[in-house]
């Protein structure tokens, strides 16, 4: 299984454009984080995400859940407390290489890799939360596919804070 799980303004933006998350509140409510993270064998980001992630300062955030991120430049994680590491390819090549190595429910995570996978077909799962705002601008979840990317409804549920968040499973036709 492989999961996207993100927030995103009403006008389908994950940041601004300089990479700032600020329009994402900092709700108390469980959003079905925990669970997922507790579900999934890897996080699959790539090297924005993982920068910025970098960038909140404190303490790492994922413990010692295996982080895979994705990039084609040389990236040194060594500082880092927990199980990063550093892998190249397409998306297929880095799922069999997870797969190979037991790693089965992946959490993919930033724009251009949730683009990537779902342009190669490889994503089962949209958890998408609506963060009640129009931005305007900003670096979108969605960009080009090579076809129609037909999506089930699973359950929407909504959040005191306003929060919306919509699962969907990518219908096996549509790969």
């Amino acid at each position: 299984m492989r999961t996207v799980f993100i927030g995103l303004s009403v006008d389908g933006f994950i940041a601004r454009r300089n990479g700032a998350l600020d329009f994402l509140p900092e709700a108390p409510e469980d959003h079905g984080y925990e669970a997922l993270m507790a579900s999934v064998d890897a996080l699959v980001m790539g090297r924005a995400t993982f920068e910025t992630v970098l960038g909140f300062g404190g303490p790492w955030p994922y413990g010692d859940k295996r982080i895979v991120v994705l990039t084609s430049r040389p990236l040194d994680v060594s500082a880092i407390a927990g199980r990063v590491e550093v892998m190249g390819g397409d998306p297929a090549e880095v799922v069999a290489r997870l797969a190979a190595s037991g790693a089965q429910n992946l959490y993919v995570d930033g724009g251009a890799t949730v683009q990537r996978f779902l342009a190669a077909g490889l994503i089962d799962r949209l958890i998408l939360t609506r963060v009640p705002v129009l931005i305007g601008e900003g670096i979108p979840l969605f960009g080009p596919l090579p076809g129609d990317v037909r999506l089930r409804h699973v359950a929407t549920r909504s959040f005191p804070s306003g929060l919306v968040q919509s699962e969907y499973a990518v219908e096996p036709a549509s790969r």
